[in-house]
Protein backbone atom coordinates (compact mmCIF):
# COMPACT_ATOMS: atom_id res chain seq x y z
CA UNK A 1 0.00 0.00 0.00
CA UNK A 2 1.36 3.47 -0.59
CA UNK A 3 1.22 7.09 0.38
CA UNK A 4 0.41 9.74 -2.17
CA UNK A 5 -0.06 13.05 -2.42
CA UNK A 6 -0.85 15.08 -5.50
CA UNK A 7 -1.25 19.32 -5.72
CA UNK A 8 -0.32 21.48 -8.53
CA UNK A 9 2.13 24.69 -8.95
CA UNK A 10 0.34 26.18 -11.30
CA UNK A 11 -2.68 25.47 -13.68
CA UNK A 12 -5.71 25.66 -11.15
CA UNK A 13 -7.83 28.49 -11.76
CA UNK A 14 -6.24 29.98 -14.68
CA UNK A 15 -5.04 28.98 -18.14
CA UNK A 16 -1.60 27.76 -18.82
CA UNK A 17 1.27 27.68 -16.56
CA UNK A 18 0.49 23.80 -15.78
CA UNK A 19 2.50 22.01 -13.39
CA UNK A 20 1.04 18.71 -11.39
CA UNK A 21 3.08 16.67 -8.82
CA UNK A 22 1.91 13.46 -7.88
CA UNK A 23 4.17 11.75 -5.16
CA UNK A 24 4.25 8.53 -4.73
CA UNK A 25 5.89 7.11 -0.82
CA UNK A 26 8.62 9.95 -2.03
CA UNK A 27 9.11 9.45 -5.57
CA UNK A 28 8.12 12.38 -7.23
CA UNK A 29 6.56 12.51 -11.00
CA UNK A 30 6.14 16.04 -12.60
CA UNK A 31 3.65 16.27 -15.24
CA UNK A 32 3.65 19.04 -17.44
CA UNK A 33 6.41 22.14 -16.75
CA UNK A 34 4.26 25.10 -18.59
CA UNK A 35 3.83 29.28 -18.89
CA UNK A 36 1.49 31.53 -19.42
CA UNK A 37 1.33 34.67 -21.19
CA UNK A 38 1.00 37.85 -19.30
CA UNK A 39 -1.52 40.21 -21.22
CA UNK A 40 -0.47 43.32 -20.13
CA UNK A 41 -1.07 43.02 -16.26
CA UNK A 42 2.12 43.36 -15.10
CA UNK A 43 4.66 46.00 -17.27
CA UNK A 44 6.28 44.82 -19.31
CA UNK A 45 6.76 40.64 -18.07
CA UNK A 46 6.91 38.27 -21.19
CA UNK A 47 5.79 35.00 -19.49
CA UNK A 48 4.92 33.66 -16.02
CA UNK A 49 5.97 30.15 -14.50
CA UNK A 50 5.27 28.38 -11.74
CA UNK A 51 8.06 28.80 -8.67
CA UNK A 52 9.69 25.71 -8.54
CA UNK A 53 11.48 26.10 -5.23
CA UNK A 54 9.04 22.38 -4.10
CA UNK A 55 11.35 20.55 -7.31
CA UNK A 56 14.70 22.11 -6.00
CA UNK A 57 14.31 20.93 -2.11
CA UNK A 58 13.18 17.77 -3.77
CA UNK A 59 15.12 17.17 -6.54
CA UNK A 60 16.63 13.78 -5.60
CA UNK A 61 13.13 12.51 -5.04
CA UNK A 62 12.21 13.59 -8.87
CA UNK A 63 11.78 10.66 -11.53
CA UNK A 64 10.92 12.79 -14.53
CA UNK A 65 9.23 15.75 -15.50
CA UNK A 66 6.52 14.05 -18.26
CA UNK A 67 5.46 16.39 -20.81
CA UNK A 68 1.63 15.34 -22.70
CA UNK A 69 2.52 17.86 -25.47
CA UNK A 70 4.26 20.40 -27.44
CA UNK A 71 2.50 23.44 -26.36
CA UNK A 72 3.87 26.64 -24.62
CA UNK A 73 1.04 26.27 -21.67
CA UNK A 74 2.91 22.63 -21.32
CA UNK A 75 6.37 22.49 -21.48
CA UNK A 76 7.29 26.85 -22.06
CA UNK A 77 8.72 26.49 -18.30
CA UNK A 78 11.53 23.69 -19.55
CA UNK A 79 14.18 26.03 -20.35
CA UNK A 80 14.18 27.94 -17.05
CA UNK A 81 13.83 25.11 -15.20
CA UNK A 82 16.52 23.23 -16.76
CA UNK A 83 18.71 26.52 -15.37
CA UNK A 84 18.55 25.51 -12.11
CA UNK A 85 17.59 21.41 -12.67
CA UNK A 86 19.64 20.48 -15.23
CA UNK A 87 20.03 16.98 -14.38
CA UNK A 88 16.41 16.25 -14.15
CA UNK A 89 15.28 13.76 -16.94
CA UNK A 90 13.04 15.13 -19.53
CA UNK A 91 10.60 12.73 -20.89
CA UNK A 92 8.22 13.07 -23.81
CA UNK A 93 6.97 11.93 -27.52
CA UNK A 94 9.42 12.54 -30.55
CA UNK A 95 7.90 15.65 -31.84
CA UNK A 96 7.37 16.88 -27.78
CA UNK A 97 11.00 16.77 -27.36
CA UNK A 98 12.19 18.25 -30.82
CA UNK A 99 10.05 21.74 -29.96
CA UNK A 100 12.40 21.48 -26.46
CA UNK A 101 15.37 21.00 -27.65
CA UNK A 102 14.49 23.94 -30.17
CA UNK A 103 13.82 26.12 -27.27
CA UNK A 104 16.60 25.41 -25.19
CA UNK A 105 19.02 26.07 -28.53
CA UNK A 106 17.55 29.33 -28.81
CA UNK A 107 18.27 30.02 -25.38
CA UNK A 108 21.68 28.32 -25.39
CA UNK A 109 21.00 26.16 -23.02
CA UNK A 110 22.87 22.23 -23.03
CA UNK A 111 20.70 19.70 -21.76
CA UNK A 112 21.52 15.67 -22.89
CA UNK A 113 19.00 14.04 -20.14
CA UNK A 114 15.72 13.70 -22.47
CA UNK A 115 13.88 10.42 -22.74
CA UNK A 116 11.78 9.97 -25.56
CA UNK A 117 9.02 7.64 -25.17
CA UNK A 118 6.16 6.56 -27.45
CA UNK A 119 2.68 5.47 -26.81
CA UNK A 120 1.79 2.59 -25.23
CA UNK A 121 4.97 1.27 -24.25
CA UNK A 122 5.21 1.11 -20.25
CA UNK A 123 8.15 2.86 -18.04
CA UNK A 124 8.89 1.32 -14.86
CA UNK A 125 10.08 3.28 -12.21
CA UNK A 126 10.41 0.97 -9.31
CA UNK A 127 6.79 -0.35 -7.82
CA UNK A 128 5.25 2.15 -10.49
CA UNK A 129 4.92 2.32 -13.90
CA UNK A 130 3.92 4.77 -16.51
CA UNK A 131 1.68 4.21 -19.29
CA UNK A 132 1.36 6.87 -22.16
CA UNK A 133 -1.91 6.84 -24.09
CA UNK A 134 -2.42 8.51 -27.50
CA UNK A 135 -4.83 11.55 -27.63
CA UNK A 136 -6.34 13.59 -29.93
CA UNK A 137 -4.84 17.26 -29.72
CA UNK A 138 -4.23 20.07 -32.38
CA UNK A 139 -0.86 18.97 -32.53
CA UNK A 140 0.90 15.63 -33.03
CA UNK A 141 2.22 13.07 -30.39
CA UNK A 142 0.10 14.46 -27.83
CA UNK A 143 -0.40 12.08 -24.93
CA UNK A 144 -1.99 11.47 -21.30
CA UNK A 145 -0.69 9.11 -18.61
CA UNK A 146 -1.19 6.72 -16.55
CA UNK A 147 0.61 6.43 -13.44
CA UNK A 148 0.11 2.91 -12.24
CA UNK A 149 0.60 2.06 -8.48
CA UNK A 150 -0.04 -0.35 -5.56
CA UNK A 151 -3.28 1.54 -4.85
CA UNK A 152 -4.90 2.12 -8.92
CA UNK A 153 -3.88 4.47 -11.53
CA UNK A 154 -3.54 8.04 -11.48
CA UNK A 155 -4.46 9.53 -14.79
CA UNK A 156 -3.48 12.50 -16.10
CA UNK A 157 -5.43 13.45 -19.42
CA UNK A 158 -3.27 16.25 -20.22
CA UNK A 159 -5.35 18.38 -23.81
CA UNK A 160 -7.97 15.85 -25.85
CA UNK A 161 -10.59 16.05 -27.32
CA UNK A 162 -12.49 12.79 -29.49
CA UNK A 163 -12.94 13.49 -32.99
CA UNK A 164 -12.89 10.38 -35.14
CA UNK A 165 -11.97 11.99 -38.21
CA UNK A 166 -7.95 12.86 -36.71
CA UNK A 167 -5.69 10.03 -37.80
CA UNK A 168 -2.54 9.05 -37.61
CA UNK A 169 -0.56 10.73 -35.02
CA UNK A 170 -3.26 12.55 -33.84
CA UNK A 171 -5.41 9.30 -33.07
CA UNK A 172 -6.82 8.81 -29.38
CA UNK A 173 -6.70 5.14 -28.43
CA UNK A 174 -9.81 4.42 -27.33
CA UNK A 175 -9.52 1.10 -27.16
CA UNK A 176 -6.08 1.27 -24.17
CA UNK A 177 -8.28 4.48 -22.30
CA UNK A 178 -11.12 2.13 -21.62
CA UNK A 179 -8.56 -0.62 -20.99
CA UNK A 180 -6.87 1.17 -17.92
CA UNK A 181 -10.15 2.27 -16.91
CA UNK A 182 -11.57 -1.71 -16.94
CA UNK A 183 -8.37 -2.06 -14.51
CA UNK A 184 -9.02 0.40 -11.62
CA UNK A 185 -8.14 4.40 -11.52
CA UNK A 186 -7.89 5.62 -8.35
CA UNK A 187 -7.83 9.33 -9.49
CA UNK A 188 -8.54 11.12 -12.42
CA UNK A 189 -6.78 14.25 -13.48
CA UNK A 190 -8.92 15.95 -16.34
CA UNK A 191 -8.83 19.01 -18.18
CA UNK A 192 -11.78 21.90 -17.48
CA UNK A 193 -11.13 24.21 -20.68
CA UNK A 194 -14.42 24.12 -22.00
CA UNK A 195 -16.36 21.95 -19.36
CA UNK A 196 -19.16 24.79 -19.23
CA UNK A 197 -20.05 24.15 -22.79
CA UNK A 198 -22.64 21.98 -23.99
CA UNK A 199 -22.30 18.90 -26.38
CA UNK A 200 -18.89 17.61 -28.14
CA UNK A 201 -16.29 19.93 -29.20
CA UNK A 202 -15.59 17.85 -32.81
CA UNK A 203 -16.86 18.85 -35.60
CA UNK A 204 -16.32 22.91 -34.40
CA UNK A 205 -12.53 22.02 -33.92
CA UNK A 206 -12.43 21.76 -37.96
CA UNK A 207 -12.00 25.18 -39.65
CA UNK A 208 -11.32 23.64 -43.09
CA UNK A 209 -14.71 24.66 -44.18
CA UNK A 210 -14.45 28.69 -42.96
CA UNK A 211 -11.05 29.12 -44.41
CA UNK A 212 -12.40 27.83 -47.97
CA UNK A 213 -15.00 30.32 -47.77
CA UNK A 214 -12.22 33.43 -46.66
CA UNK A 215 -10.46 32.13 -49.52
CA UNK A 216 -13.22 32.11 -52.00
CA UNK A 217 -14.75 35.73 -51.03
CA UNK A 218 -11.32 37.16 -50.95
CA UNK A 219 -9.42 37.51 -54.27
CA UNK A 220 -6.65 39.70 -52.72
CA UNK A 221 -3.77 39.11 -50.68
CA UNK A 222 -4.74 37.24 -47.51
CA UNK A 223 -2.25 37.60 -44.05
CA UNK A 224 -2.99 34.97 -42.01
CA UNK A 225 -1.71 34.53 -38.18
CA UNK A 226 -0.80 31.48 -36.73
CA UNK A 227 0.24 29.50 -33.52
CA UNK A 228 3.04 27.34 -34.58
CA UNK A 229 2.32 24.88 -32.21
CA UNK A 230 -1.78 24.35 -33.98
CA UNK A 231 -0.06 22.04 -36.46
CA UNK A 232 -3.45 20.70 -37.63
CA UNK A 233 -5.15 24.26 -38.25
CA UNK A 234 -1.68 24.78 -40.31
CA UNK A 235 -2.60 21.44 -42.08
CA UNK A 236 -6.30 22.72 -42.62
CA UNK A 237 -4.75 25.92 -44.18
CA UNK A 238 -2.18 24.07 -46.91
CA UNK A 239 -4.97 21.61 -47.76
CA UNK A 240 -7.58 24.24 -49.09
CA UNK A 241 -4.58 26.56 -50.39
CA UNK A 242 -3.60 23.00 -52.29
CA UNK A 243 -6.72 23.15 -54.15
CA UNK A 244 -6.69 26.80 -55.66
CA UNK A 245 -3.58 28.49 -57.72
CA UNK A 246 -2.14 30.48 -54.78
CA UNK A 247 1.09 30.35 -53.53
CA UNK A 248 2.05 30.22 -49.71
CA UNK A 249 5.00 32.75 -48.39
CA UNK A 250 6.13 31.81 -45.18
CA UNK A 251 7.16 34.75 -43.15
CA UNK A 252 9.50 34.18 -40.29
CA UNK A 253 12.52 31.95 -39.98
CA UNK A 254 11.44 30.29 -36.76
CA UNK A 255 7.89 29.44 -38.68
CA UNK A 256 9.61 28.53 -41.52
CA UNK A 257 12.03 26.03 -39.82
CA UNK A 258 8.99 24.52 -37.63
CA UNK A 259 6.69 23.52 -40.98
CA UNK A 260 9.50 22.29 -42.96
CA UNK A 261 10.68 20.29 -39.99
CA UNK A 262 7.39 19.02 -39.59
CA UNK A 263 7.07 18.36 -43.86
CA UNK A 264 10.06 16.51 -43.52
CA UNK A 265 9.19 14.60 -40.36
CA UNK A 266 5.22 13.75 -42.32
CA UNK A 267 3.22 15.46 -39.14
CA UNK A 268 2.26 17.56 -42.08
CA UNK A 269 1.32 16.99 -45.77
CA UNK A 270 1.98 19.27 -48.15
CA UNK A 271 2.82 19.77 -51.63
CA UNK A 272 5.92 21.85 -51.64
CA UNK A 273 5.00 23.60 -55.06
CA UNK A 274 2.38 25.61 -53.40
CA UNK A 275 5.13 27.33 -51.48
CA UNK A 276 6.47 30.96 -52.79
CA UNK A 277 9.42 33.13 -51.90
CA UNK A 278 9.47 36.94 -50.65
CA UNK A 279 9.15 37.76 -54.51
CA UNK A 280 5.53 36.88 -53.95
CA UNK A 281 4.51 39.07 -51.25
CA UNK A 282 3.08 41.51 -53.83
CA UNK A 283 1.55 39.23 -55.96
CA UNK A 284 -1.77 40.31 -56.01
CA UNK A 285 -3.10 36.79 -54.25
CA UNK A 286 -0.85 35.68 -52.08
CA UNK A 287 -1.69 33.60 -48.68
CA UNK A 288 1.04 34.86 -46.01
CA UNK A 289 1.20 32.99 -42.87
CA UNK A 290 2.86 34.85 -39.72
CA UNK A 291 2.98 33.59 -36.25
CA UNK A 292 3.85 35.26 -32.79
CA UNK A 293 6.33 33.34 -30.87
CA UNK A 294 7.46 33.66 -27.28
CA UNK A 295 5.75 37.32 -27.22
CA UNK A 296 2.16 38.82 -26.86
CA UNK A 297 -0.35 37.54 -28.76
CA UNK A 298 -0.31 39.02 -32.17
CA UNK A 299 3.13 40.86 -32.05
CA UNK A 300 4.08 40.67 -35.27
CA UNK A 301 0.97 41.14 -37.00
CA UNK A 302 0.74 44.42 -34.63
CA UNK A 303 4.38 45.07 -35.99
CA UNK A 304 2.97 45.18 -39.38
CA UNK A 305 -0.18 47.30 -38.68
CA UNK A 306 2.16 50.03 -37.44
CA UNK A 307 4.36 50.01 -40.32
CA UNK A 308 7.74 48.67 -38.49
CA UNK A 309 7.75 45.49 -41.02
CA UNK A 310 10.39 45.72 -43.43
CA UNK A 311 8.63 43.25 -45.85
CA UNK A 312 4.63 43.47 -45.28
CA UNK A 313 2.73 47.12 -45.48
CA UNK A 314 -0.98 46.60 -45.21
CA UNK A 315 -3.26 47.55 -48.18
CA UNK A 316 -6.90 48.20 -48.31
CA UNK A 317 -7.49 45.26 -50.97
CA UNK A 318 -6.11 43.10 -48.09
CA UNK A 319 -7.42 40.40 -45.81
CA UNK A 320 -6.06 39.92 -42.39
CA UNK A 321 -7.67 36.66 -41.36
CA UNK A 322 -7.03 35.51 -37.74
CA UNK A 323 -7.10 31.91 -37.74
CA UNK A 324 -7.69 30.69 -34.17
CA UNK A 325 -10.75 31.56 -31.90
CA UNK A 326 -10.24 34.00 -29.41
CA UNK A 327 -10.24 33.06 -26.10
CA UNK A 328 -10.01 34.22 -21.96
CA UNK A 329 -6.89 36.71 -21.86
CA UNK A 330 -7.01 38.40 -25.29
CA UNK A 331 -10.41 39.05 -26.40
CA UNK A 332 -9.59 42.42 -26.10
CA UNK A 333 -6.54 42.81 -27.65
CA UNK A 334 -7.99 41.07 -30.67
CA UNK A 335 -10.96 43.52 -30.20
CA UNK A 336 -8.16 46.28 -30.78
CA UNK A 337 -6.08 44.82 -33.19
CA UNK A 338 -9.59 44.50 -35.81
CA UNK A 339 -10.31 48.25 -35.06
CA UNK A 340 -6.63 48.70 -35.82
CA UNK A 341 -6.86 46.90 -39.07
CA UNK A 342 -10.35 48.59 -39.85
CA UNK A 343 -8.98 51.84 -39.61
CA UNK A 344 -6.13 51.29 -42.09
CA UNK A 345 -8.96 49.97 -44.61
CA UNK A 346 -8.18 46.37 -44.91
CA UNK A 347 -10.17 43.47 -44.31
CA UNK A 348 -10.29 41.92 -40.92
CA UNK A 349 -11.56 38.22 -40.22
CA UNK A 350 -11.47 36.01 -37.10
CA UNK A 351 -13.18 32.47 -36.39
CA UNK A 352 -16.05 32.64 -33.94
CA UNK A 353 -15.80 31.86 -30.31
CA UNK A 354 -18.96 30.42 -30.35
CA UNK A 355 -18.36 28.42 -33.72
CA UNK A 356 -14.91 27.35 -33.75
CA UNK A 357 -13.68 25.47 -30.87
CA UNK A 358 -9.80 25.07 -30.24
CA UNK A 359 -8.80 21.32 -29.59
CA UNK A 360 -10.15 20.62 -25.96
CA UNK A 361 -12.79 18.86 -24.09
CA UNK A 362 -16.43 19.70 -24.03
CA UNK A 363 -19.03 18.57 -21.42
CA UNK A 364 -19.48 15.38 -23.99
CA UNK A 365 -15.85 14.69 -24.38
CA UNK A 366 -15.48 14.74 -20.91
CA UNK A 367 -18.64 12.72 -19.92
CA UNK A 368 -17.14 10.16 -22.16
CA UNK A 369 -13.72 9.96 -20.46
CA UNK A 370 -15.04 9.89 -17.45
CA UNK A 371 -17.22 6.76 -17.93
CA UNK A 372 -14.02 5.21 -19.96
CA UNK A 373 -11.76 5.75 -17.10
CA UNK A 374 -14.47 4.90 -14.30
CA UNK A 375 -12.51 6.78 -11.61
CA UNK A 376 -12.82 6.64 -7.82
CA UNK A 377 -11.95 10.10 -7.43
CA UNK A 378 -12.12 12.94 -9.97
CA UNK A 379 -9.84 15.92 -9.97
CA UNK A 380 -10.96 18.42 -12.20
CA UNK A 381 -7.35 20.09 -13.62
CA UNK A 382 -6.44 22.62 -16.26
CA UNK A 383 -8.87 26.22 -16.62
CA UNK A 384 -10.57 29.03 -14.38
CA UNK A 385 -12.17 27.67 -11.13
CA UNK A 386 -15.72 28.28 -12.55
CA UNK A 387 -14.43 25.82 -15.09
CA UNK A 388 -13.11 23.40 -12.88
CA UNK A 389 -16.94 23.89 -10.99
CA UNK A 390 -18.12 22.69 -13.85
CA UNK A 391 -16.35 19.97 -14.65
CA UNK A 392 -16.98 18.76 -11.16
CA UNK A 393 -20.53 18.81 -12.06
CA UNK A 394 -20.30 16.88 -14.55
CA UNK A 395 -18.48 13.95 -12.76
CA UNK A 396 -21.33 14.45 -9.95
CA UNK A 397 -23.84 13.92 -12.67
CA UNK A 398 -22.35 10.69 -14.02
CA UNK A 399 -22.52 9.33 -10.29
CA UNK A 400 -19.27 10.41 -8.76
CA UNK A 401 -19.86 11.10 -5.06
CA UNK A 402 -19.22 14.99 -4.01
CA UNK A 403 -16.88 14.16 -1.61
CA UNK A 404 -14.92 12.21 -4.45
CA UNK A 405 -14.74 15.43 -6.60
CA UNK A 406 -11.82 17.38 -5.64
CA UNK A 407 -11.93 20.90 -6.51
CA UNK A 408 -8.54 22.48 -5.42
CA UNK A 409 -6.35 25.36 -5.91
CA UNK A 410 -2.75 25.42 -6.64
CA UNK A 411 -0.72 24.13 -3.61
CA UNK A 412 -4.06 22.50 -2.02
CA UNK A 413 -2.68 18.70 -1.30
CA UNK A 414 -5.08 15.58 -2.00
CA UNK A 415 -3.73 12.92 -0.01
CA UNK A 416 -4.57 9.33 -0.39
CA UNK A 417 -3.48 6.60 1.63
CA UNK A 418 -4.23 2.69 1.37
CA UNK A 419 -6.29 3.97 -1.94
CA UNK A 420 -8.48 6.24 0.59
CA UNK A 421 -8.35 9.69 1.15
CA UNK A 422 -6.88 10.98 3.52
CA UNK A 423 -8.50 14.89 5.05
CA UNK A 424 -5.59 17.09 5.77
CA UNK A 425 -4.84 20.91 5.71
CA UNK A 426 -1.25 20.04 3.89
CA UNK A 427 -0.76 23.02 1.24
CA UNK A 428 2.77 23.38 -0.43
CA UNK A 429 3.54 27.25 -0.87
CA UNK A 430 3.40 28.49 -4.36
CA UNK A 431 4.19 31.47 -6.50
CA UNK A 432 4.36 32.33 -9.64
CA UNK A 433 8.15 33.74 -11.59
CA UNK A 434 7.86 36.56 -13.96
CA UNK A 435 10.13 36.22 -16.69
CA UNK A 436 11.15 39.57 -18.68
CA UNK A 437 13.11 38.83 -21.54
CA UNK A 438 16.26 36.64 -21.04
CA UNK A 439 16.28 37.64 -17.92
CA UNK A 440 16.44 34.77 -15.99
CA UNK A 441 14.48 34.39 -12.37
CA UNK A 442 11.51 36.46 -10.99
CA UNK A 443 12.03 40.11 -11.93
CA UNK A 444 10.15 41.06 -8.68
CA UNK A 445 7.05 43.04 -7.29
CA UNK A 446 9.65 45.93 -6.34
CA UNK A 447 10.73 46.44 -10.11
CA UNK A 448 6.74 45.80 -11.33
CA UNK A 449 6.18 48.93 -8.73
CA UNK A 450 9.07 50.78 -10.18
CA UNK A 451 7.21 50.48 -13.84
CA UNK A 452 4.48 51.35 -12.45
CA UNK A 453 5.38 54.45 -10.90
CA UNK A 454 7.50 55.37 -14.16
CA UNK A 455 4.47 54.81 -16.39
CA UNK A 456 2.32 56.84 -14.62
CA UNK A 457 4.09 59.56 -13.63
CA UNK A 458 7.22 59.70 -15.02
CA UNK A 459 10.52 60.45 -13.49
CA UNK A 460 12.74 63.60 -12.15
CA UNK A 461 16.63 63.42 -11.55
CA UNK A 462 18.67 65.52 -9.77
CA UNK A 463 21.83 65.94 -10.24
CA UNK A 464 24.68 68.01 -8.25
CA UNK A 465 28.33 68.15 -7.94
CA UNK A 466 30.14 68.64 -4.34
CA UNK A 467 33.53 70.04 -4.32
CA UNK A 468 35.56 67.01 -2.57
CA UNK A 469 37.58 69.02 -0.09
CA UNK A 470 35.42 71.51 0.91
CA UNK A 471 31.89 69.37 0.12
CA UNK A 472 30.38 72.92 -1.00
CA UNK A 473 28.17 72.77 -4.21
CA UNK A 474 29.82 73.51 -7.06
CA UNK A 475 27.32 73.02 -9.55
CA UNK A 476 23.92 72.48 -9.33
CA UNK A 477 21.28 71.03 -8.70
CA UNK A 478 20.80 70.88 -12.43
CA UNK A 479 16.96 68.57 -13.17
CA UNK A 480 16.10 66.37 -15.89
CA UNK A 481 12.85 65.14 -16.30
CA UNK A 482 10.94 62.49 -18.25
CA UNK A 483 7.30 61.91 -18.60
CA UNK A 484 6.56 64.02 -15.96
CA UNK A 485 5.80 67.64 -17.05
CA UNK A 486 6.47 69.45 -20.23
CA UNK A 487 9.53 71.14 -19.56
CA UNK A 488 8.60 74.06 -22.13
CA UNK A 489 5.39 75.63 -19.86
CA UNK A 490 6.76 74.46 -16.72
CA UNK A 491 9.80 76.45 -16.05
CA UNK A 492 8.71 78.16 -13.05
CA UNK A 493 8.43 74.83 -11.20
CA UNK A 494 11.92 73.57 -12.35
CA UNK A 495 13.40 76.69 -10.71
CA UNK A 496 11.67 76.14 -7.72
CA UNK A 497 12.42 72.17 -7.82
CA UNK A 498 16.17 73.10 -8.05
CA UNK A 499 15.81 75.85 -4.90
CA UNK A 500 14.37 73.34 -2.41
CA UNK A 501 16.76 70.74 -3.99
CA UNK A 502 19.63 73.27 -2.57
CA UNK A 503 17.87 73.70 0.81
CA UNK A 504 17.96 70.21 0.65
CA UNK A 505 21.21 69.24 0.09
CA UNK A 506 22.97 72.26 2.20
CA UNK A 507 20.92 71.29 5.20
CA UNK A 508 22.71 68.08 5.25
CA UNK A 509 26.23 69.16 4.54
CA UNK A 510 28.44 70.56 7.44
CA UNK A 511 30.96 73.17 5.47
CA UNK A 512 34.86 71.75 6.12
CA UNK A 513 33.27 68.54 6.84
CA UNK A 514 35.19 65.25 5.52
CA UNK A 515 32.53 63.08 5.53
CA UNK A 516 28.77 63.64 3.95
CA UNK A 517 25.55 61.34 4.33
CA UNK A 518 24.46 60.83 0.76
CA UNK A 519 22.06 57.95 1.98
CA UNK A 520 20.63 60.56 4.13
CA UNK A 521 20.75 63.89 1.37
CA UNK A 522 18.83 61.20 -1.19
CA UNK A 523 15.67 60.14 1.44
CA UNK A 524 15.74 63.73 2.65
CA UNK A 525 15.15 65.15 -1.51
CA UNK A 526 12.73 62.28 -2.22
CA UNK A 527 10.30 63.17 1.12
CA UNK A 528 10.73 67.16 0.62
CA UNK A 529 10.30 66.70 -3.25
CA UNK A 530 7.38 64.30 -3.38
CA UNK A 531 5.48 66.28 -1.25
CA UNK A 532 6.35 69.63 -3.00
CA UNK A 533 5.21 67.79 -6.56
CA UNK A 534 2.32 66.43 -5.22
CA UNK A 535 1.42 69.89 -3.80
CA UNK A 536 1.91 71.66 -6.94
CA UNK A 537 0.79 68.63 -10.03
CA UNK A 538 -0.83 65.92 -7.85
CA UNK A 539 1.31 63.51 -9.66
CA UNK A 540 3.84 61.32 -7.63
CA UNK A 541 7.12 60.75 -10.42
CA UNK A 542 9.91 59.02 -9.28
CA UNK A 543 12.88 60.47 -7.43
CA UNK A 544 16.27 59.79 -8.21
CA UNK A 545 19.26 61.90 -6.65
CA UNK A 546 22.48 62.14 -7.87
CA UNK A 547 25.42 63.42 -6.34
CA UNK A 548 29.14 63.48 -7.45
CA UNK A 549 32.81 65.02 -5.55
CA UNK A 550 34.87 67.02 -7.81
Amino acid sequence: MSKIKIFSLGGLNENGKNMYIVNVDKDIFVFDAGLKYDNDVNLGVDYIIPNFDYLIKNKKSIKGIFLTHGHEGNMGAIPDILESLPDVPIYGTKLTLEIVKNDLTKEQIEKTSFKEIRPHSKLEFGKNALFPISVTHSIPDAVCYVLYTEDGAIVYTGDFVFDPTMMGAYKTDIGKLAYVGKQGVLCLLCESFYADREGHTSPNNRTSGFIREVLNKNDHRIICTIFPGHYQRIQEILDEVSTTHRKVVIMGKSLQETIKRAIDEGYIKADVSIFGSLQDLEVRDTIVLISDEKEKPFANLERIIKGYDKFIKIKETDTIFITEASYPGIEKRMAIIMDDIAMLGANAVSLSSKKHLLHHASREDLMLMINLMNPKYYFPVKGEYRQQYANGDIAYELGIPKENILLKLNGDVVTFEKGKLKETNEHVEVDEILIDGKSQGDIGNLVLKDREMLGENGIVIISCTLDRNTKEIVGGPEILTRGFIYVKESQDLLEETKKVSREVIESNIEINSKRVDYSKIKNDVRDVLGKFFYKETESKPMIITVIQEV
